[in-house]
């Protein structure tokens, strides 16, 4: 049998411009935001007859969208149908402002489950594999949808909502679960609390880790760090509640991202000109969702920055291949002493040391210059002098790789907080 994920080049276009030109009829009637802001372009489905063509439309940004909920609550008018055919109501995170509600249709559902499913199959899943979801169910969409697409494949799923860590870890032990689906601050949550209890990962029987939320899947650190404790492969994955889940790190090529091109347009553009950037050179991947009529984006910037690899993937699959996964957050970029500095450089230095168990950055402005503080929480075993010596070392390393000074200081084990979902690490001071 033949799946949507393995057509070739020429297939997967095709696909593309039929479906967009589809998406485009339907909102250009239907849709308040999309018929204005086409209109105001002077585009529209009629003149769309190739992919060459979009790539003069106008782009979307989620400011856009923030300030157009703002002005017609409380979902905006991006909506290409009455409230009566929604089924489902999620909403973003709120990590870089306001949290932004996003509906769903059931067809839309339905495309976010076939986007389940294509995922699913690029790691590997069979159908002996159990699921376990040890986080609480709350608004947050991704992993309502990685729930219901393992259920809808017929996977044994555990949900594991309003229960303690430990609690979790025995019930993944005592139920055999083979699959975890979470962020990586809550992998290594998780790690942090077996040591507690003297719990083997390792003996669990759990083989796979799908993390997503955060950019720790691609780091090398964290995921080395996470990998070695279950004894199982960390697989990488990215979507966002606005875009829905697009993308997944194959089984046989780790280290990148392959874009679900079966059921979006992706584009790397240089975020100042928004030219299109060619493989091998960083770039904001715009992206364009094929299946979410009911709340769609059309070349979205998506704020992520990429690289598409230059040579086919291991896999075999044509879709995009992002090497490194997502590098970095365009608007998370923060300038240290003349140097360029994201909060993913941050976390692959400060997760190559074991005796970190958790950190908090906060940027500063002394003398009106940007200023760095890492607060670090060591293990609890370190004495004085071992604690002394893990502050200097990682201001050395941040020096050598970052090129600036850091002001790096320790505080007392569990005074910093831990994170169930996202990990919120990075912090501005106003």
């Amino acid at each position: 049998m033949n799946f949507p994920e393995q057509l070739d080049n020429a297939a997967l276009r095709s696909r593309q411009l039929q479906r967009l030109q589809a998406l485009v009829a339907a909102v250009e009637e239907s849709n308040p935001f999309w018929s204005r802001k086409l209109a105001a372009a002077g585009v529209d489905s009629q003149s769309l007859n190739s992919l060459e063509d979009f790539r003069s439309w106008p782009v979307c940004t989620k400011q856009e969208l923030v300030d157009d909920q703002n002005q017609h609550p409380s979902y905006g008018s991006n909506l290409t149908y009455g409230l009566s055919h929604y089924c489902r109501l999620h909403q973003t995170s709120g990590t870089t402002g306001k949290p932004m509600k996003w509906l769903d249709t059931r067809p839309s559902w339905d495309w976010f489950m076939d986007c389940w499913a294509q995922i699913y199959r690029i790691v590997g899943i069979t159908a002996s594999d159990v699921f376990a979801f040890p986080f609480s169910f709350g608004p947050f969409i991704g992993f309502w949808a990685a729930f219901e697409g393992a259920q809808r494949l017929g996977n044994l799923c555990l949900t594991m909502g309003g229960m303690t860590s430990e609690a979790r870890l025995r019930m993944i032990a005592e139920m055999q679960a083979t699959v975890i689906c979470c962020t990586p601050t809550y992998a290594l949550r998780l790690t942090e609390v077996a040591e507690k209890l003297g719990l083997d990962l390792q003996a669990t029987g759990v083989r796979k880790i799908i993390v997503a939320g955060e950019p720790g899947g691609a780091i090398p650190a964290i995921r080395t760090r996470i990998e070695q404790a279950w004894g199982a492969r960390v697989f990488d994955h990215w979507g966002m509640t606005d875009i829905g889940s697009l993308g997944i790190e194959p089984e046989a090529a780790p280290g990148g991202l392959l874009i679900l091109e079966t059921e979006a347009i992706a584009e790397v553009v240089d975020p100042e000109s928004l030219a299109p950037m060619p493989p091998g050179e960083v770039g904001e991947l715009l992206i364009t969702n094929l299946g979410r009529w009911g709340q769609p984006v059309i070349r979205y910037r998506t704020g992520d920055l990429v690289r598409v690899a230059t040579d086919p993937c291991p896999s075999g699959l044509e879709l995009m291949r992002l090497e490194g996964g997502i590098l970095g957050r365009a608007d998370d970029m923060v300038t240290i002493r003349g140097n360029n500095v994201f909060p993913s450089s941050l976390d692959a230095i400060l997760r190559e040391f074991a005796s970190v168990i958790e950190y908090r950055t906060t940027v500063e402005t002394r003398r009106a210059m940007p200023h760095l503080r890492i607060e670090l929480e060591p293990t609890p075993d370190l004495d004085v002098s071992a604690v002394k010596q893990l502050v200097d070392l990682v201001q050395h390393t941040i020096k050598d790789r970052l090129n600036f000074v850091a002001e790096v200081v320790a505080v007392p084990v569990d005074s910093l907080p831990r994170f169930e979902l996202k990990g919120r690490r990075f912090h501005r001071q106003t």
